[in-house]
């Protein structure tokens, strides 16, 4: 069976992204560019983690992951990256439109409405027993944890205070990790945990 994991950029007090996201800001105000700063200016130093992120088999994320519209999607919008997805798996967005695929370079997106079960059932499939990461955003991510159904996290921890925005772990009480691997530099600290099963 397929191993779930998710890679999470954050800041130290646990912001994936800053307040009011929008189309001109992606990760929301404040400092929210720093939390990804190290995938860009120090990309060769990072690589291998860089590879993990984008080397899962399918992706699940939710619909602020994808865009920055509400309601109906904006069919002519393509996801944040343009033509060319950093994502080279089919990829599961979560939402409550329905949308037919679209298909960007060598990556497809499904949009779901059926619920988070939904998506990883098709994500499953898609994968064939590959690894499924839950890509985002945090509250995407929250969902899975809550619901027992991640396997491992990687978090990537940069040293910014944010101090608002969307915050990973909310609502995920009582769930218990064993730290694996950890690796670091001046830019961000990378941290391995696996889920601990009762």
């Amino acid at each position: 069976m397929s191993i779930v994991t998710t890679d999470m950029a954050m800041s130290l007090d646990g912001y994936a992204a800053g307040p009011r996201q929008r189309r001109e800001a992606p990760f929301g105000d404040g400092p929210s560019g720093e939390i990804t700063r190290w995938m860009f200016d120090a990309a060769e130093a990072n690589s291998a983690e860089l590879e993990a992120v984008t080397g899962a088999a399918a992706y699940i994320m939710g619909r602020n992951m994808f865009g920055p519209d509400r309601g109906e999607y904006d069919l002519d919008w393509r996801g944040w990256w343009g033509p060319e997805p950093p994502y080279h798996a089919p990829v599961f967005v979560l939402g409550h439109h329905e949308r037919e695929p679209l298909t960007l370079s060598d990556t497809t997106f499904t949009f779901v409405t059926g619920g988070i079960h939904e998506a990883l059932d098709l994500a499953r499939e898609a994968a064939g027993g590959g690894r499924i990461d839950i890509a985002g955003g945090a509250r995407t991510v929250n969902q899975y944890l809550a619901a027992g159904l991640i396997d491992e996290i990687r978090v990537h921890v940069t040293p910014v205070i944010m101090g608002e925005g969307t915050r990973l772990f909310e609502g995920a009480r009582g769930v218990r990790l064993e730290q694996v691997a950890a690796r670091g530099s001046d830019l961000v600290s990378h941290i391995t945990y696996r889920v601990l099963r009762d």
